[in-house]
């Protein structure tokens, strides 16, 4: 990749072949995420020095072992996209998204826009045992659009009954509310796209709101209506962010409840003013979250397998060589669908 303003390049590279305990896998599969485009347009600074093949939602298959790797050998798998080190003080207390050594494919090392990826084996997820439908390469999209909402609502202990808004029903915001679904909360999406509202009824939520041109007022007014219709309780709602617009984040701001939870999900440069102190008046949570801790990939991956969660509605092939049409096309929200990026 050149400078975020210049056309992409094609190169060739030499793989280097994997030491102890490292892999290398053969990309399936590559999901196109936000991120990416905030990599190339947004300002948004790898922690590798460009040139850089970006691409953290990989699938793919082991083709090459190191020494301590050698059961992952041709072993269909998804690689985390966010990769600890497993044993800092971070690691050791459950919060290995925190971990300051973490790397991530895409940003602190070639990802997966492109062939064939080496990293370490330790937090690899088998991918195998897949409903008939999937292809491996649809399962990439586990690695960040699933697997970060699915924390989330861990996070936002999401249990049975309770009210889950989610704002925002496109990439990482249609999967978090089957999540949340799944877990049987019951859910109501809010976007400005009528389109992905609807498709959004059909898998999983309970009640859609379109905020379009509405302000921030009118629109916790128009919440908050929509909560009575539905005759559910008008305090305890657990507000997940997964927009990443200031727009929205304001709004999920404003919707915090007495004994409510506000999780930031979504990712935006802008600043936007709230007031700390409704956290206390209203004895109500707020938690950021980045990426998945590597350990609950696979109940996530359940609920795939479990039919709970689907895929194929929601993502969209396109050949790796259309990258450039892609990441266009993204940043100017001409696909619905999460691009997945075939090598």
């Amino acid at each position: 990749m050149t400078e975020p303003d210049r056309p992409l390049v094609r190169e060739s590279f030499v793989l280097s072949a994997p030491g102890p305990n490292e892999v290398t896998v053969r990309v399936v599969g590559c999901g196109v995420c936000h991120t990416d485009i905030g990599f190339l347009h947004g300002g948004v600074r790898t922690n590798h020095a460009l040139p850089l093949a970006l691409g953290h939602e990989i699938s793919g298959e082991v083709v090459e072992a190191g020494e301590g790797a050698e059961t992952w050998l041709n072993k269909p798998v998804v690689v985390p996209a966010v990769l600890p080190c497993g044993e800092c003080d971070f690691c050791h207390a459950g919060r290995e998204n925190a971990c300051r050594k973490q790397m991530m494919p895409g940003n602190d090392f070639h990802g997966g826009f492109g062939s064939h990826i080496t990293m370490p084996a330790k937090w690899l997820v088998d991918a195998s045992n897949l409903p008939e439908e999937l292809s491996f390469a649809d399962v990439s999209v586990l690695a960040d659009a699933i697997s970060t909402p699915y924390q989330a609502a861990v996070r936002a202990n999401v249990q049975s009954g309770d009210t889950v808004i989610v704002i925002g029903s496109g990439g990482i915001g249609s999967f978090g509310i089957q999540i949340a679904a799944a877990m049987g909360a019951n859910v109501i999406a809010i976007d400005i796209d009528d389109a992905k509202l609807e498709r959004a009824m059909k898998y999983g939520a309970k009640g859609t709101l379109n905020t379009r041109r509405m302000e921030s007022g009118v629109a916790r007014k128009a919440v908050k209506a929509k909560v009575k219709e539905l005759d559910l309780p008008p305090f305890g709602h657990k507000v997940l962010e997964m927009s990443g617009t200031p727009v929205g984040q304001e709004l999920a701001w404003s919707l915090l409840s007495f004994a409510g939870v506000v999780g930031i999900v979504g990712f935006c440069l802008d600043r936007i003013p709230i007031r700390l102190s409704n956290l206390m008046a209203f004895d109500a949570d707020a938690f950021g979250n980045w990426g998945c801790r590597p350990q609950l990939y696979t109940p996530a991956l359940d609920l795939v397998r479990e039919g709970k969660i689907q895929i194929l509605p929601f993502v969209r092939h396109f050949p790796m060589d259309s990258i450039n049409d892609v990441l266009q096309d993204v940043q100017a929200h001409k696909i619905s669908e999460r691009p997945i990026l075939l090598p």
